[in-house]
């Protein structure tokens, strides 16, 4: 295999959480394949490349998949130094593992780049551990959003005993409420929504489990945004924490 194709994380949106490797990469590149969440302040590392505006975004008119993995073949045998650049971490809901299997399928080779994913950075930035000693011992990462529309194994995720991440939530938080009701959550569990985790514009609030639905109304809950479920949130009020957390938190 010579073609390479890298598959590169931009992270959740704030310019300086992109890794070394990632601005190496975008650096040397000819061609970059943006994503519609990627903050366009982190094309500033690739000021030579032909940018290519491929996004994907649930609820939104979407850049079909299959053009994108043509478009990707079609650079890659040009010669081409290609970066396909996702928000978040590509491996994550990002389809990185179906791309570099449909590359590969092809002969076309290809590097993963790692970034920050939304879920950890927003909680980090609500001062929210994903795990504590005594409390959590394990992370559940889960997108409410599937390709066929099934259900997710609510009793499952109720019951595991792990922090609860939820992506691509905001459009079945009454699914998602009564699914982890349902399944055996206590209605008393804490919940932090979590909007444009690390941006400036970054928006925060905390919740029950019980109240999920008509607090993220009321707060005009809006994609894209991440959900952290479980006992943890309650020790955001304990830790530092920026003052808008504090100032909307129960």
């Amino acid at each position: 295999m010579s073609a390479l194709v890298h598959l590169v994380g931009a992270g959740p949106g704030d310019p300086e959480l992109l890794t070394l490797k990632a601005v190496r990469v975008l650096g040397q590149a000819d061609v970059v394949m943006v994503d519609d969440l990627v903050n366009p302040a982190i094309l500033v590392h690739c000021p030579q490349a032909q940018l290519v505006r491929v996004g994907k975004r649930g609820g939104c008119r979407s850049t079909p998949q299959d053009f994108i993995n043509r478009l990707m073949l079609r650079y890659a045998r040009q010669g081409r130094k290609l970066v396909r650049l996702k928000g978040g971490d590509p491996c994550i809901f990002g389809r990185a593992g179906e791309e570099a299997q449909w590359l590969a399928e092809r002969g076309i080779e290809s590097e993963i780049v790692n970034g920050i994913t939304a879920g950890l950075t927003g909680a980090t930035q609500c001062g929210i551990p994903l795990t504590l000693r005594g409390t959590s011992r394990g992370v559940t990462l889960v997108t409410a959003h599937t390709q066929d529309d099934s259900e997710l194994n609510w009793q499952g995720l109720a019951m595991g005993g792990t922090t609860l991440v939820i992506y691509m939530g905001v459009a079945r938080l009454g699914q998602i409420q009564q699914g982890l009701l349902a399944g055996g959550m206590p209605a008393s569990t804490p919940v932090a929504m979590i909007e444009r985790a690390s941006l400036p514009d970054q928006r925060q609030h905390m919740c029950t489990l019980a109240d999920l639905y008509e607090a993220a109304g009321t707060f005009q809950l809006q994609s894209p945004a991440v959900l952290v479920i479980g006992d943890v949130v309650a020790a955001a009020r304990h830790l530092n924490q920026p003052a808008a957390l504090a100032a909307v938190g129960h």
